[in-house]
């Protein structure tokens, strides 16, 4: 059976009036602000305090796109006769997100959670040399860094805590039984 004509017309005006009559969706982004998924990817947040200096997230990037300055500091003797320390100081930690493909893989390979994903995505620069961001711009994104999401409670206890729990059983039975006794 041959296609009347001006069907395919027809039926494009009726999609085209369908659509002018809803009503719209569009967000006026920049007088309100989204509503971002909980794990938005936007810029990575330092945890300074948290940073050992071990330059994992640094050899890990594919990139190249992370920048780590450090120097070697004498720690004094913690207990008089003991050792004198050295440790790594932190002098400059810097990430060119004009290079960073934001795949997360320093975050993931920090074994001292001294890098967080935020969901700040408004950082747009009018020169591209400004994107390399400095350790005091990466520490003020770590205030926008959400709290984790809650424990299932289903989920097994994690076995630091058991074991910490477990010690400090031990402890209270031991610091109980001496007062048992004196009574």
């Amino acid at each position: 059976m041959a296609p009347i004509p001006g069907s395919g017309l027809a039926k494009g005006l009726a999609v085209t009036l369908r659509t002018m009559t809803k009503k719209s969706v569009t967000d006026q982004y920049p007088d309100t602000q989204p509503d971002l998924p909980p794990r938005t990817r936007g810029v990575i947040g330092l945890f300074e305090e948290n940073c050992t200096v071990c330059m994992l997230c640094a050899r890990e990037c594919p990139d190249w796109c992370i920048y780590i300055d450090s120097h070697k500091e004498t720690v004094p003797a913690a207990a008089p006769g003991g050792r004198e320390r050295s440790r790594n100081v932190l002098d400059r930690f810097a990430i060119d997100f004009s290079l960073c493909m934001y795949c997360g893989i320093c975050i993931e390979v920090c074994p001292f959670d001294a890098l967080f994903w935020s969901p700040e995505f408004e950082y747009a620069e009018t020169d591209i040399r400004d994107l390399t961001h400095e350790r005091d711009k990466l520490r003020e994104w770590m205030w926008t860094v959400p709290a984790p999401p809650a424990l299932d409670p289903g989920a097994e206890e994690p076995k630091e805590l058991a074991a910490a729990r477990k010690t400090a059983d031990k402890l209270a039975a031991a610091q109980a039984e001496p007062q048992e006794e004196g009574s």
